[in-house]
């Protein structure tokens, strides 16, 4: 199945363009609750499961869910509040068992739950019995249908106090948002995708996960050579902080970059020249030298603001590198540096640009943006749109956007990443893969799927020198 994530509201639209293409809601039903009932059996041996179904189409899976596991050998308990609509009504009509009360009561005796409860649309906290049953799970294993009750399929963060912690879910066609934002990723649990039927065309949007279907990697072609595959530079800060451009620069050439520079200020050409071999070194002076270094045109990506500092001298060494025609990702000091004036760093950015802003730069360069958005990615492609760039908000789970609303979610950086320098990599992957002439959004998101990858591949006790090691062995298997 494709990378598309889909909103609530779009998948409403799927669910409603199957239904005009012929396939009647009650079949996507009945193969949304088999689904269910396969992935249950698959990883379960036939045990007490309650149901907890509520009263719309989530619930009416749940009734397909009971009728097909009491045939596979469960001891079946459906706990329903009384009222179902529209197809879910039906569907409760087929299940031929008892169905009590939705109470605490109705988990007596359960080894496994079925949360069938609410979907992915729900907008408002749990409440009422559905409330008082779900506090009453005690640690009891779920199994959620569509998304866990209580969590919003389109930010991935509890509508409430009350919400359920899944041990599987299982949802339909496409991913949801919250599937993958956290801490809905968390709480979904092992996250199973099925097919029920609707056509692949049903999946019209801009926001995708994160994946090597979204991009494609540049291998390097046999009649290439280095020059092909671009020159990239980092600034360098001062001698005290010199170690960010060095891990910038290391990333950018095991990601691919065919050379790659470190633009050094004087106090620090000793430190650097002592660090570097494959790496070139340039000194510079000041933004005016920069400038004159960036003028050679085949310098063609830069890495601007790891341990620069934050001020005036920064803010000029920035415009030079905006100016000079190359692809920039700007990050850490290069965005604080903007925090009084964020609009005259956005008015010289253009669109081969990349910012790679944490949280707290995120909210130095767009007060107030990810309280006032209606979620994280709104959030960031509305800072998007306003800088006129790709913007990336690193994070477990980092969302990129494009100004055209294009956005990707990436959901496969483990928290060993949470540590010093691994920015500061990211930036150079990021970086070298600009310089071998990927478009900002792609080498943006690339950059980020393989900074989570070799993580993951390297395991516990990472630091940040272990990145770029890492790259080949996952280089080596994409297409």
């Amino acid at each position: 199945m494709g990378s598309e994530l889909l909103t609530t509201a779009e998948m409403t639209a799927a669910d409603a363009f199957a239904v005009s293409s012929g396939i009647p809601s009650l079949t996507l039903m009945e193969n949304a609750g088999r689904a269910v009932a396969d992935a249950v059996t698959a990883r379960y041996k036939p045990c007490p499961v309650t149901i907890l179904c509520g009263p719309g189409n989530n619930g009416g899976d749940g009734f397909v869910v009971a009728r097909l596991l009491y045939e596979d050998g469960f001891s079946v308990r459906v706990a329903h509040d009384g009222v179902s609509k529209g197809d879910a009504d039906i569907m409760a009509a087929k299940w031929s068992g008892e169905t009590e009360a939705l109470a605490p009561d109705a988990l007596r005796g359960a080894k496994l739950v079925v949360d069938a409860l609410f979907g992915a649309g729900l907008s408002r906290p749990l409440e009422g019995a559905a409330a008082q049953v779900v506090e009453a799970l005690n640690g009891l294993p779920v199994v959620a249908i569509d998304i866990p009750s209580g969590i919003s399929g389109d930010t991935g963060q509890p509508l409430g106090a009350v919400y359920v912690t899944a041990a599987l879910t299982v949802t339909f066609f496409r991913k949801k948002p919250g599937h993958l934002l956290l801490p809905g990723r968390a709480l979904c649990g092992e996250l199973v995708l099925a097919d029920i039927g609707i056509p692949a065309e049903a999946a019209d949007t801009q926001l995708h996960e994160n994946t090597p279907a979204l991009w494609h990697y540049p291998h390097p072609k046999a009649e290439g050579h280095k020059y092909d595959r671009g020159h990239c530079v980092m600034v360098c800060g001062p001698a005290h902080a010199t170690g960010a451009a060095r891990l910038a620069a290391r990333g950018a050439l095991r990601v691919g970059a065919g050379l790659v520079s470190v633009a050094s200020p004087p106090d620090a050409v000793m430190v650097n020249a002592a660090h570097l071999t494959a790496i070139m070194l340039k000194p510079f002076d000041d933004a005016d030298g920069l400038a004159q270094l960036l003028a050679e045109k085949r310098l063609n990506a830069v890495v601007i603001g790891p341990g620069l500092g934050v001020g005036g001298e920064t803010r000029e060494l920035v415009i030079a590198v905006l100016t000079s025609g190359a692809s920039v990702v700007l990050d850490a000091d290069a965005l604080t540096s903007f925090r009084d004036d964020p609009d005259a760093l956005f008015a010289r950015l253009h669109d081969r640009c990349v910012l790679t802003p944490h949280a707290g730069e995120f909210a130095r360069l767009f007060p107030g943006l990810l309280d006032e958005a209606a979620g994280k990615v709104d959030a960031v492609r509305t800072a998007a749109a306003r800088a006129g760039c790709t913007v990336l908000l690193k994070g477990g789970d980092t969302v990129i956007a494009h100004p055209s609303g294009k956005a990707a979610i990436n959901a496969n950086a483990p928290p060993t990443l949470a540590t010093a320098g691994a920015g500061d990599v990211l930036a150079g992957f990021i970086a070298g893969l600009l310089a071998q002439k990927l478009t900002a959004f792609d080498a943006a998101c690339c950059g980020v799927w393989l900074h989570g990858a070799t993580a993951t591949l390297f395991g516990p006790g990472l630091i940040a020198e272990d990145l770029p090691e890492m790259l080949p062995a996952i280089l080596a298997d994409l297409p």
